[in-house]
């Protein structure tokens, strides 16, 4: 595998821009002309304090009709000291109680197409979009337009029916364990088609395409990259190098840095986190050559909800710095989108570009995406995989 970059671990990030010009990056900016994700600013409310740090910052009608509704019920899909990070502040502000479970974006997309309309959510919190929209599709998301929308930072990390708006962005890559492709006498992969290669059979993790959001991102990257039919093959000749399929994205980031998982298929970030905040400088981040793809990680209200008012005043919570600062405090460096937002610098010093991405279709895996999770489970059972298999295809 000629020509492969270096993968980055914890000793070898001294300088951002050399370890930028060192991973490669290509593609073509994604972001609208007033995207500028790179600025560390915060905005103050008239007092001084952070924007929506203070009830004042809201409207007086919303707030009284969400705290009249009392409570409000979240199914998070980031780490869990995020979500209670968030639902925390969102107590102490508006005196609403919250509760909150943790699942992954397939599992909640699973629970509100059964509960139909009758959910015992009232929020969908973090995780990428694409399970959002298939629910979008599907009619079961509330459509709400949010004041605070008029802090995000481009069209794209909102949905064009005002079904669910962007918090954050993340950048999708490679994570490895240095050490063992050390001593395995194997590069790191540069790009999508070296995880083809034989050396790396039994090496490679990725995620469940039944029940994570990040598999779906996977699997419409290379469907966008590669068209229909060749991204649906790749992913069948890609599948004889897959040792397991975690049923959350974030799955081998959490076995890379103790040997288990020699390379992972996952957001960056949360390479990040097992870096910085767990100490495993024995792990790599690749930045995919022929141009990174990215997750825009989302919030909506459940149709249906019982508590519709407090779960809107919710959104408009979200899409303030004071929800959102909070996330590097947490483990969670993914990119805000919000203008006003602290970046964190971490994922800076580590060489992401949150620019630097392709022009990822969010309209056709809005459409599609339902259909080529079907595709491709077709195709792998076809080439004799057993997708029934949770050991290996893990739903648990």
């Amino acid at each position: 595998m000629e020509g492969m970059i270096e993968n980055l671990t914890r000793r070898q990030f001294v300088g951002a821009g050399a370890i930028a010009a060192g991973l490669g990056l290509a593609g073509c900016s994604s972001s609208s002309s007033k995207d500028s994700s790179s600025s560390s600013s915060t905005s103050a409310s008239s007092s001084g304090a952070l924007r929506g740090s203070s009830v004042d910052d809201y409207d007086a009608d919303l707030v009284k009709a969400a705290k009249e509704e009392g409570s409000l019920v979240v199914y998070g899909c980031c780490e869990e000291p995020y979500i209670s990070a968030a639902c925390d502040k969102y107590t102490e502000i508006f005196g609403i109680q919250t509760s909150w479970q943790r699942l992954s974006t397939g599992e909640v997309l699973a629970k509100i197409e059964e509960e139909n309309g009758s959910p015992s959510a009232d929020i969908w919190f973090a995780g990428t979009t694409d399970p959002y929209n298939v629910a979008s599709t599907e009619n079961l998301l509330e459509t709400y337009k949010a004041t605070n929308a008029s802090h995000i930072m481009s069209d794209k990390y909102t949905s064009t029916d005002n079904t669910w708006v962007g918090i954050y962005k993340g950048i999708l890559g490679f994570l490895t364990n240095t050490e063992d492709l050390d001593d395995k006498k194997l590069d790191a992969p540069a790009d999508w088609p070296d995880l083809l290669d034989s050396g790396y059979k039994g090496l490679i993790w990725s995620s469940n395409y039944n029940t994570s959001g990040t598999a779906k991102l996977i699997l419409n990257t290379c469907v966008q990259k590669y068209g229909h039919d060749d991204g649906i093959k790749y992913l069948v000749d890609l599948d004889k190098n897959i040792a397991q399929y975690t049923k959350a994205g974030g799955g081998p980031s959490k076995s890379i840095g103790t040997g288990e998982c020699t390379i992972g298929i996952g957001m960056l970030h949360d390479g990040i986190y097992q870096i910085v905040d767990n100490g495993y400088d024995n792990i790599g981040l690749v930045v995919p050559s022929s141009g990174a793809s990215y997750e825009v990680g989302a919030t909506a209200v459940i149709k249906g909800a019982a508590h519709p008012n407090a779960a809107k005043l919710w959104l408009e919570y979200c899409l303030t710095p004071t929800c959102v600062n909070q996330a590097a405090g947490t483990g969670s460096y993914q990119f805000l989108v919000i203008d006003d937002a602290k970046q964190p610098d971490v994922a800076e010093e580590f060489g992401l570009d949150p620019n630097n991405v392709m022009d990822y279709d969010f309209e056709d895996a809005k459409q599609n995406t339902t259909q080529y999770v079907d595709d491709l489970m077709a195709a792998l059972e076809a080439a004799g995989e057993n997708t029934s298999d949770t050991t290996r295809f893990q739903t648990s």
